[in-house]
């Protein structure tokens, strides 16, 4: 298999330098690129991330004298140049979203983490182990750029991600209800406790925008192709509040379900601890064993405890029990910014790949 080169687009921030450690010595990519904002173009990588490597492991050897570039000014010699790009940009919406359908116009993929493009028809927005057939509606989006090669996939919102894979394989039982609470870490601000003082001490109930994509984006994962654009599920009903916590990493959710027909615990327990998919048959070199994994334990899972369980890349469930006023409910927890974030985008790229769609 060859290797495919590709930049990091937003290589300064906190996802971007997520997106430096898993592509380092990535088998299938080469990190060939990086770029950033004017400000940080013409530096080396360590100059332009002096006093803000925001990753507890060191900066790899390989970027450190590796030149940025400039993402909007040398975006033409970027694409020709790579076979697909990491976006991380911090831009207001309407300008990431620009600069990505630009990227794409120069046949040049994007794997997005942004929400710029997420709500486009013919975006895929794509968790590889739930909805990689959506994949299919790129040539339809390849057809409105005028492109053949150039497109745009991307990473759903963080916050999902810890409750929306445990749900997914109850959706046999006809999911109706949820009520879900997320308990986001800072670093799903791009922030450290430096950074973040206010948050010592402290919870913080409301983050910006975050509730709305939390029961929104849910819908399109869950929906269909239809007439060249993703026709959003129209079930289950979804509310959810979102609350920062002083957390470094990991995001952990409450979540209360009703059904149209409750399962009982051990067929949900039985679902979760067989559920298996396209990445895991595919053996995605970044794909978890064991997508979901469920803790007997009363007290797990632990933010802190299992965050990086497989590589950051699983999501842990525990305390499933039956509930009052719900049927069930349950907590769960994933890595904001490896499952939620920059190893979700790669594993994505990873899937397209293998798919053929970066060739």
């Amino acid at each position: 298999m060859k290797k495919y080169k590709v930049a990091v687009i937003g290589a300064t921030g906190m996802v971007g330098q997520r997106f430096i450690l898993l592509l380092a010595d990535h088998p299938w990519f080469e990190l060939t690129i990086l770029a950033a904002s004017r400000n940080s173009a013409g530096k080396t990588y360590e100059e332009a991330c002096a006093g803000r490597w925001a990753m507890t492991s060191p900066m790899p050897e390989k970027v450190r004298g590796m030149r940025v570039y400039d993402a909007e000014a040398e975006k033409s010699f970027i694409a020709e140049n790579v076979d697909f790009a990491f976006c991380a940009v911090n831009m207001k919406k309407e300008d990431a979203k620009a600069l990505e359908e630009s990227y794409a116009r120069l046949e040049c993929p994007i794997m997005s983490n942004n929400s710029a493009n997420r709500g486009v028809g013919d975006v895929p927005m794509i968790i590889p182990e739930i909805n990689p057939e959506h994949a299919e509606i790129i040539p339809f989006q390849r057809k409105r750029l005028g492109t053949r090669k150039g497109f745009i996939a991307a990473k759903s919102n963080c916050s999902i991600q810890s409750y929306v894979p445990a749900l997914h394989p109850l959706r046999a039982y006809g999911i109706d209800k949820v009520c879900a609470s997320t308990y986001q870490a800072i670093s799903g601000a791009g922030k450290t406790f430096d950074r973040m003082p206010e948050i010592i001490d402290n919870i913080i109930p409301f983050i910006g925008g975050e509730e709305e994509k939390s029961e929104k984006e849910p819908m399109k994962i869950w929906g269909r192709i239809e007439n060249g654009v993703i026709v959003p599920a129209s079930s289950p009903s979804i509310t959810t509040q979102c609350i920062r916590v002083p957390v470094s990493d990991g995001h952990l959710a409450t979540v209360f379900a009703t059904f149209e027909k409750r399962p009982p615990l051990d067929e949900i327990l039985a679902a979760w601890r067989e559920f298996k998919a396209l990445p895991q048959e595919l053996e995605l070199p970044s794909a978890p064993k064991q997508f979901l994994h469920y803790f007997e334990e009363e007290n797990r899972p632990q933010t802190r405890l299992d965050r990086n369980l497989e590589n950051g890349m699983a999501v842990s469930i525990g305390r499933l029990r039956e509930d009052t006023q719900f049927d069930i409910k349950f907590v769960c927890l994933s890595h904001n910014t490896l499952r939620g974030a920059a190893g979700g985008g790669v594993l994505m790229a990873e899937l397209l790949t293998k798919l053929g769609y970066m060739d």
